[in-house]
């Protein structure tokens, strides 16, 4: 299906970010410039920048314009519902470690639909709170046919479009139905580390698998959040 005229604007300034030229920090061409450029109106840029901030991806500064954010922004595992915005429930994280090609635990590779000794590529990350505190510990495990194809998720720097949307771009595959399985259960030591958790202590884990339109999981998420930051809302008619 063919791209609206600010949603080709948004990607293609997305691209340009991805391969470096707009690096966090740098400023966007004006308003005035990319309506020039692609022969459009200003309302047409305007929307096509909305989309990037709802992503997460550039920030408005007076004075400056539109700058492309130099703090990653995520969500915590689950919960992705489709027209989500990735800034609605999304907040700051660090990387933790490197990501590497890893034998996943066992409910991973259930979850993935992977053999026996298939390795998978593990990125992990910390979501944090506004005052810098853990939020989330969140292991992302994608299949090696996805990181075949897509293979910036190798690399341990922020993917400024999204990974959802890198991937879309790079195999041609969108999720079209997400899994969600929330348990409770203690902390591991690792995950306390990260969280900085005294031992014992209750956590509850949401294990998310995305799957693309013929039922292939594009990637599976555990995210782990202290009993005491957890909480669940749902809205529903009676």
């Amino acid at each position: 299906m063919a791209l609206l005229k600010y949603e080709e604007i948004a990607e293609s300034l997305r691209v340009r970010m991805a391969s470096g030229e707009f690096p966090p920090g740098a400023t966007l061409p004006s308003g005035r410039d990319l309506a020039e450029q692609w022969q459009v109106a200003r309302a047409t840029v305007v929307k096509a920048m909305d989309v990037l901030r709802n992503d997460g991806v550039v920030e408005a500064r007076q004075g400056a314009g539109f700058v492309v954010t130099e703090t990653a922004i995520g969500r915590p595992a689950g919960n992705r519902k489709s027209g989500s915005a990735r800034v609605t429930g999304g907040m700051p994280f660090t990387r933790i470690g490197d990501p590497e090609r890893t034998i996943p635990p066992a409910r991973i590779a259930t979850a993935l639909g992977l053999p026996d000794g298939t390795y998978a590529l593990r990125r992990a990350r910390l979501m944090q709170l506004p005052d810098g505190t853990p939020h989330s510990y969140v292991e992302a495990w994608f299949p090696p046919d996805v990181v075949d194809e897509a293979p910036r998720l190798e690399q341990r720097a922020p993917i400024a479009e999204g990974t959802t949307r890198y991937i879309g771009r790079q195999t041609g595959r969108t999720p079209a139905e997400g899994v969600d399985v929330t348990t409770a259960r203690l902390v591991t030591e690792e995950e306390a580390r990260h969280l900085r958790l005294d031992t014992p202590a209750a956590v509850a884990v949401v294990l998310h698998v995305a799957y693309d339109q013929e039922g292939r999981p594009l990637v599976c998420e555990e995210g782990v959040t202290p009993g005491s930051l957890w909480e669940q809302t749902d809205t529903y008619p009676m």
